[in-house]
C-alpha cells in the first residue's frame, strides 16, 4: 500500500464509481480496478460494496476512507511545512446542529485563535450528515441531537460505527417568538395558544434509518402553517420582523434574544426531552483546539442552561 493507493480510494468513495474516478484522476478503468482489488487484498479488507448504484463503502471501508483521508491531509501539510518552511495550519472542523449555545461557543472559540495560520470548519447539518462527515469527509468532531427515546438506537449506530459519543446537555425544547408578539406577553404557554401562528422549522427532521414519518410522530406538535428554512440566519430575520410567527429552540443565549429583539417562552404542555452528543472517533486525540472549543461549549450552555 502507498500514498496513490490512498488517494484512488478516497477518489472512488468521492465519486461513488471506478469510471468517474479513473476519468476524474486520468488513470485507465481497468487498472484502477485491479488497484483496488488488489489493495483490498493485500489488507484483507473488503473497502467498497459494489452494486448496481457503484462502489458504496462498507463499515470497514468508511474507516479506511477516514483514515486515508487524514493520511493524505498529513502528508500535504508536511509538504507545506518543509516546502515553504512554515509550520502546518491549525485545524478544527466540526459539523453540529442549527443551535445558538452552540454558534455563540463557537464565537468565542474563533475569537482565541492566535495568529498562526488555520482552517477552520463549521457546518450546521443534521446527525445523519454529521455522522457522515466524520466517517467519510473527514470531518474530527460532531455534534448530534436527537429525542430520548432514541438513544438506545443512536448508542447502537455510534457503536456500530465505532464512534464515541459524550452527552453535551439534556433539554426541553422552548418557544422563541418577536417581542412584539402576542404570545411573548404570556408567561407560560400552552400549545393551543400556537394556534393561528406560523411555526419556523429547520428544513431536515431527519434522522438516519428511521422512518421520517415515525420521527414526524415522536417529534413536538404539529401546526397548520409552517415555513420550512434551512439557513438559521434567515430564520432569526423572519422570527425578528413577523410578530405571527415562532420557533421551537433549544435555550439561546440572552445576548442573541435582546440583539433580535425576541422572547424566550416555557411551553407547559411539552415535556419531551431532548440530547446533544459530542461525537468523534474512538481513535482520535482531542487537539488544543478541539479542548479549547469543548471549554467555551461547556462555558455557553451553562449560561443558557444554568439548572444542568
Amino acid at each position: 500500500m502507498n500514498i496513490l493507493h490512498l488517494k484512488y480510494a478516497v477518489s472512488i468513495a468521492e465519486c461513488g464509481s471506478i469510471n468517474k474516478a479513473a476519468e476524474e484522476i486520468h488513470v485507465a478503468q481497468p487498472n484502477l480496478s485491479r488497484m483496488m482489488k488488489d489493495l483490498e487484498a493485500d489488507l484483507n479488507l473488503e473497502i467498497f460494496r459494489r452494486s448496481a448504484h457503484g462502489m458504496e463503502l462498507t463499515p470497514d471501508g468508511e474507516r479506511f476512507i477516514a483514515q486515508a483521508r487524514k493520511i493524505l491531509q498529513q502528508v500535504d501539510e508536511m509538504e507545506e511545512m518543509y516546502k515553504t518552511g512554515k509550520p502546518g495550519r491549525q485545524r478544527f472542523s466540526i459539523s453540529v446542529p442549527r443551535a445558538s449555545y452552540i454558534s455563540d461557543a463557537f464565537t468565542r472559540f474563533s475569537k482565541s485563535l492566535g495568529r498562526e495560520d488555520a482552517e477552520i470548519f463549521y457546518q450546521e447539518t443534521n446527525a445523519q450528515q454529521a455522522i457522515k462527515n466524520i466517517l467519510e469527509v473527514g470531518y474530527d468532531l460532531g455534534i448530534i441531537r436527537y429525542a430520548n427515546k432514541h438513544d438506545k438506537y443512536f448508542k447502537q449506530l455510534l457503536e456500530e460505527k465505532n464512534l464515541h459519543g459524550e452527552l453535551v446537555v439534556e433539554f426541553t425544547y422552548c418557544l422563541i417568538m418577536s417581542e412584539k408578539s402576542e404570545l411573548a406577553k404570556k408567561e407560560t404557554i400552552t400549545t393551543d395558544d400556537l394556534h393561528g401562528y406560523i411555526q419556523i422549522a429547520h428544513a431536515d427532521p431527519y434522522v438516519p434509518s428511521l422512518p421520517l414519518s415515525a420521527v414526524k410522530r415522536d417529534e413536538l406538535p404539529d401546526t397548520a402553517r409552517r415555513i420550512y428554512v434551512f439557513e438559521r440566519g434567515s430564520q432569526m430575520d423572519l422570527l425578528s420582523e413577523n410578530p405571527e410567527t415562532f420557533m421551537w429552540v433549544s435555550p439561546i443565549p440572552t445576548r442573541l434574544l435582546t440583539n433580535l429583539h425576541l422572547v424566550q417562552r416555557k411551553c407547559c404542555d411539552n415535556s419531551r426531552k431532548y440530547r446533544d452528543v459530542l461525537i468523534r472517533r474512538k481513535d482520535y486525540q482531542l487537539t488544543a483546539l478541539d479542548k479549547q472549543f469543548i471549554t467555551e461549549l461547556t462555558q455557553s450552555r451553562r449560561e443558557c442552561l444554568p439548572d444542568r
